[in-house]
């Protein structure tokens, strides 16, 4: 299914589209509604499966993926893993209950039923309720502006371009086995995990990511800990770090 509000798109700012996954029909519905009277482009799909069948399709390439928690068939963590392989979104989810930790700390971010369209907005710019702590210095710039002077003064732009990209390959690749061993509790995992990040995107200069990294480095070795639950909030902050890194590169580094 596909919706589009008939509103005059060249007044708004230019919106995600995104991918609806949800298999209770009224929610499906209902959500699909609030997104769209808000400008949104919308596609939905009933379960996990069909939602990869139109990924796979090629014809659907959406910027926000919003997925029901607790679905029959394909979800949680496999269903997370599989719309990372196939697709570079934010991944949300969405439930009435409490998700299982694992499924959060592998998405970007929790909307918790019933919600409204300001509630929605709100999750996509990064400020909903559940989302708004975080441990990334909103004064720290993303990428060290005299590493990156350093870097080009000693080589030509696109293999500043190269460096950076490989970076953001590298630091996405750690992502996802972060998730892995945060989902595992695998304390010794986060903690190699985030030394490397630290020490890879730290000769970069790429310094949101870097100080991350060091913050996973020092997770506490008890698994009982809470600190380890601070982990899930890093990841968080890890995929909003790479993703500005790919704004940057865009923005300062363009092919």
């Amino acid at each position: 299914m596909h919706t589009r509000c008939m509103v005059q798109r060249a007044s708004l700012k230019e919106l995600p589209v995104v991918l609806l996954i949800d298999d209770d029909l009224v929610s499906r519905e209902v959500t699909a509604t609030l997104l769209t009277m808000s400008g949104y482009s919308v596609h939905t799909a009933e379960n996990g499966a069909a939602a990869l069948e139109m990924l796979s399709a090629a014809k659907l390439q959406p910027e926000v993926v919003l997925m029901d928690a607790q679905m029959p068939g394909l979800n949680g963590m496999e269903l997370v893993a599989e719309l990372r392989a196939r697709s570079k979104a934010r991944i949300y989810t969405c439930s009435g209950s409490n998700p299982a930790p694992e499924v959060i700390a592998a998405t970007d971010g929790l909307l918790v039923k019933p919600f409204d369209g300001e509630a929605l907005q709100k999750l996509f710019e990064g400020k909903s309720s559940e989302a708004v702590f975080s441990l990334i210095d909103p004064n720290q710039p993303v990428v060290s502006a005299e590493i990156l002077a350093q870097l080009r003064k000693m080589m030509p732009e696109p293999s500043v371009r190269q460096i950076y990209a490989a970076i953001v390959t590298d630091l996405n690749r750690r992502i996802e086995a972060l998730a892995a061993a945060i989902a595992k509790r695998d304390i010794a995992e986060v903690r190699r995990i985030g030394h490397a990040i630290k020490g890879g995107c730290g000769m970069a200069g790429a310094l949101q990511a870097a100080h991350l990294g060091a913050m996973l480095e020092t997770t506490p070795l008890d698994p009982q800990d809470n600190q380890l639950d601070n982990s899930a909030i890093l990841l968080r902050d890890l995929r909003a770090a790479a993703r500005a890194l790919e704004r940057m590169l865009e923005a300062e580094l363009s092919a």
